[in-house]
This record gives C-alpha cells, sequence and structure tokens, in this order.
C-alpha cells in the first residue's frame, strides 16, 4: 500500500465528515458486492432524512429504512420480500406512512443518473412508458416525475427525466489507491453513472493498492481520484453480498439469517442489534461472524482464482519529450520552446 493521503480513513470518519441528515444519499453498487459497511456505519451514526437513491434494494436498503434514516426512496426495485403481506421493513413503512416511494424502470433510474453525470438537467426516455402506471402514478416528485417536452428538430413529443445528482455516493469497489483512483469489475449497470453524478463520493474498497497497479489496468478505474472524497479499506465490506474476485456471497447469512429475521419487525430489531449496532466496525462483524459460525465458514466464501489474459499496453515511447529533454517533433527543449512562444506572442503566464 502507498503513503496514505488525506483521504484515507475509517468508515466512521468518512460517514462523519461527508454525510448528513437530510441528504440526498445513493447506494451505487447494483445488486451484487454492495456497500455493506458504509451502509452500517450511516445507521450506527444515526443519520435521519434521507432521501435514497437505489436501483437495486436489497438488504442496504431494508436496513437503511429500518434504522429510521430514510424518509423518500427513488427506485426500480426493492426487496419486499413476502409481498405485500410478507416481511419486509419498506413494505412496514409505507404501510405506516413513514416512506414515500417513487418507483422508476432501470432505464429511466439510469437515464436520470447518466444526465447528472454529465451535467445536462433532464434526459430523454423510450415514449413507451407513458401506457404504464410508472408513468400514471406520481409519488412526492408529482409532476416532475417525468415531463413531456417537443423536439427542436422534429416537433414530436419526447418524454423526459429529470437529473440525479445526488449529495453523496456510497460505493464499494475491488480497489482503490491511497489518492482515490477506484477499480471495480463486474456487473455494471449503474455503479459509474451512480458515483459520477454525486457531489460527493466516499469508496470503500477490499484493499488499497499501489498507484503501479492502478495504473496496470486503466480500463478498469471507474472513478477517477479527483472526485473521490474519502477511501476506506475495508476486507469484506460488502458482505453478505458478494465481491468478484474475493468471495462470494453468503446465502447462509443472507437467506437463512437476515431474511427469516426481517420478517417482522422485532426480528429485524434483533438483527439489528446483534449484527449492525452491536458491532463498532467491520473487525468487530467479522470477529462475531467468525465466533458463531467458524473461520471456516468464512474462509469457503473466499474466491477461487481467476484470472483474466493481461493486455499489453505497451507503447514506442511514453512521452513528447525524449531522454535528453527534446521535444519529439520540434526537436527543442522546454525553455527553449517557451523562447518560441513569447517571441510569437502564444506564451500566457
Amino acid at each position: 500500500m502507498g503513503e496514505a493521503s488525506g483521504k484515507v480513513m475509517s468508515a466512521r470518519e468518512a460517514i462523519e465528515k461527508f454525510v448528513h441528515d437530510g441528504d440526498e444519499v445513493v447506494i451505487g453498487n447494483y445488486t451484487v458486492g454492495s456497500c455493506a459497511e458504509l451502509v452500517y456505519e450511516i445507521i450506527r451514526q444515526g443519520r435521519k432524512g434521507f432521501t435514497l437513491y437505489s436501483q437495486s434494494g436489497i438488504f442496504d436498503v431494508e436496513v437503511l429504512v429500518a434504522g429510521g434514516c430514510v424518509n423518500r426512496l427513488v427506485t426500480t426495485y426493492v426487496l419486499r420480500s413476502g409481498g405485500k403481506k410478507g416481511g419486509s421493513a419498506v413494505e412496514r413503512a409505507l404501510n405506516a406512512g413513514t416512506l414515500e416511494i417513487e418507483d422508476y424502470t432501470n432505464f429511466e433510474y439510469n437515464a436520470r443518473l447518466v444526465a447528472g453525470m454529465h451535467g445536462f438537467t433532464f434526459m430523454p426516455v423510450l415514449e413507451g412508458v407513458r401506457v404504464t402506471d410508472i408513468f400514471r402514478k406520481r409519488g412526492f416528485m408529482g409532476e416532475n416525475k417525468f415531463q413531456i417536452i417537443s423536439c427542436p428538430y422534429t416537433r414530436r413529443e419526447i418524454v423526459t427525466v429529470p437529473a440525479a445528482t445526488p449529495d453523496v455516493c456510497v460505493i464499494h469497489v475491488q480497489r482503490a489507491d491511497t489518492d482515490g483512483n477506484a477499480q471495480y469489475w463486474g456487473a455494471m449497470g449503474s455503479v459509474a453513472a451512480a458515483a459520477l453524478s454525486s457531489k460527493k463520493i466516499i469508496v470503500s474498497c477490499e484493499e488499497i493498492v499501489e498507484h503501479d497497479i492502478i495504473q496496470s489496468s486503466p480500463h478498469l478505474t471507474i472513478i477517477p481520484a479527483y472526485r473521490v472524497n474519502a477511501v476506506v479499506e475495508v476486507p469484506w465490506g460488502a458482505h453478505p453480498t458478494e465481491v468478484l474476485g474475493y468471495y462470494n456471497v453468503d446465502t447462509f447469512m443472507y437467506n437463512g439469517l437476515f431474511t427469516a429475521a426481517a420478517a417482522t419487525a422485532d426480528g429485524l430489531a434483533a438483527w439489528m442489534d446483534e449484527w449492525v449496532y452491536g458491532c463498532p466496525d467491520r473487525t468487530a462483524y467479522i470477529d462475531r461472524y467468525i465466533q458463531r459460525f467458524g473461520v471456516e465458514t468464512l474462509n469457503e466464501l473466499r474466491a477461487r482464482p481467476l484470472y483474466s489474459a493481461p493486455a499489453n499496453y505497451g507503447a514506442a515511447f511514453t512521452s513528447h519529450w525524449d531522454h535528453e529533454g527534446r521535444e519529439r517533433s520540434m526537436g527543442v527543449t522546454l525553455p527553449q520552446l517557451e523562447k518560441l512562444l513569447k517571441e510569437r506572442g502564444k506564451l500566457y503566464e
């Protein structure tokens, strides 16, 4: 691991510094590898009043709602195990009137984040949605859930959705360097757009690596360092969900313990007392898991190696300047180039 930067901090420090009551928060991960430790730390710190964005509301959304963190939810899917009559913190909150929801398709949800990522104020979407209840049923967004505009070129009616620019994104990736260059591989969904549309980004990762490793595989960097506010190294940070290349989904913890507990409010509260509030950090969480179920059970989840073939990023030379400090196309040194530009009135200081 390289030298620590001012961005490297604990989950507690990152949430304290960058997540506030009333924020619009987006969970960057999509179905797999969710940012469990960052979500648990938000709950431990008692953050309230969120408008939460999540493309795939699995256990992470359920525990945030159960923790009283969320007032409004923008989503395409929520676990809500058992349907309207089954066990679900989200279902219970909707029935109690403590949670409002706005439902989009995967395409429309992504369109909102892509618009925000590129700095647009809206994005056109497929017009077929107009015949569905997703278009007809409006929640807290009202008329701004969708808007119809006239195309400036064809004059046809176009369905649009507003850009989403959340206050903060919490996201878990495989690895990052100390500056925040974050690398992720696997099912992408809205992962990159969720991060890059947000004003602040908290990245948790399985490991912090040297910058040379990041440079050796640039195609895996989905979030550049200059956009990242905090880097949190947290092995097993997505458990009980999977992280490709590191560990598999823990079906015993997920289905056997969490889903069964979530069937009732009291059951979920007891589960959270043990696994969220009762564990001050991820190290304590994993220690408790090992105490309860044994290190062998944990180790069985570790991924078997399956490496991709290396790609050749080599070039004939790595710079426009040769080893003698001369620009390759003009054959001049930097001082000579500056003198030439100054003589021509092209050098601005």
